[in-house]
């Protein structure tokens, strides 16, 4: 652990890496919450595996590939929240449809770019040792944007996760807000794509979230906690990797998914001791 941190100091790509770390954090903090409370993270899933088809679609024109995974992840946010309130039946069909769709479209257009089918193993696990400076400005640009929308219509997000019948009897537009909330998942999506890769995404903005569901009791509460969690294990992650040159991605995931287990153990072990005994039964 020692030896990664002299290296940090001496080697700039540590640095970026970290950085990137911290900034991918604090969007699973901002969205992360939402997502777990909300139990949409097998749509969030279905959002992030369609990113592929854009990227892959992005490179094969000659584009960068973030703004193809930006585009395809809002569009398909927008559709598969279209799905989820029209079609509610077999609606986890649609998304797996869609899901499966996305990542065959973007590994068809991949495999047809010449020079570009070594990147498919970085677009799917993720290389937080190669993040280049102007993607950290862009992953900083993401940041800024989520919190500006979460801060504006905070009370509004919070209504609707924990209940959209009371939410659409205070006025709310709970289909647009609804909507909304699921773009702002896309966007964190994008923001940790080079961090972990579309197949780990998931993890990272559930697990740290799910930790501190376990021991805080509000949605502000969760949002700084899981994004300290985030940056830990992100750090964490990359130092335990470090010595024995393991992939960083599935390194914090594996981190990630071993505190969330100790955690809910703890935590249901906390809530037994807290149930008080029966009460003898009367002779």
């Amino acid at each position: 652990m020692g030896d990664f941190f002299m290296a940090v100091a001496a080697q700039g790509f540590l640095r970026q890496a970290l950085l990137a770390g911290l900034l991918a954090s604090i969007g699973c903090g901002l969205i992360g919450p939402f997502v777990v409370v909300k139990r949409i993270a097998f749509l969030a899933g279905g959002i992030a595996h369609s990113v592929l088809g854009g990227m892959g679609a992005a490179l094969y024109f000659g584009f960068d590939p973030l703004l193809g995974a930006l585009g395809a992840a809002v569009v398909s946010a927008l559709l598969i929240g279209w799905v989820r309130l029209t079609w509610r039946t077999g609606e986890d069909t649609a998304i797996g449809a869609l899901w499966a769709i996305g990542m065959a479209v973007g590994i068809l257009f991949i495999s047809r770019t010449p020079g570009y089918t070594t990147d498919l193993m970085s677009f799917l696990f993720g290389n937080i040792l190669l993040v280049p400076t102007r993607e950290l400005w862009f992953m900083g640009a993401l940041d800024l944007a989520l919190l500006l929308v979460v801060g504006l219509g905070y009370r509004h997000f919070i209504a609707v996760s924990f209940d959209e019948d009371f939410a659409r009897l205070r006025g709310l537009p709970v289909a647009p807000l609804y909507l909304l909330l699921l773009v702002l998942v896309a966007l964190t999506v994008v923001l940790m794509i080079q961090v972990v890769g579309l197949i780990l995404v998931i993890a990272l903005l559930t697990l740290p979230a799910a930790v501190a569901g376990q021991w805080t009791h509000s949605i502000t509460a969760m949002m700084l906690t899981s994004t300290l969690l985030g940056s830990a294990l992100t750090t964490g992650g990359l130092a335990l990797s470090y010595a024995p040159d393991l992939p960083p991605g599935p390194t914090i995931i594996l981190l990630a998914g071993a505190l969330y287990l100790v955690s809910a153990l703890v935590a249901a072990r906390v809530r037994r001791s807290r149930i008080p005994p029966a009460a003898s039964a009367p002779p």
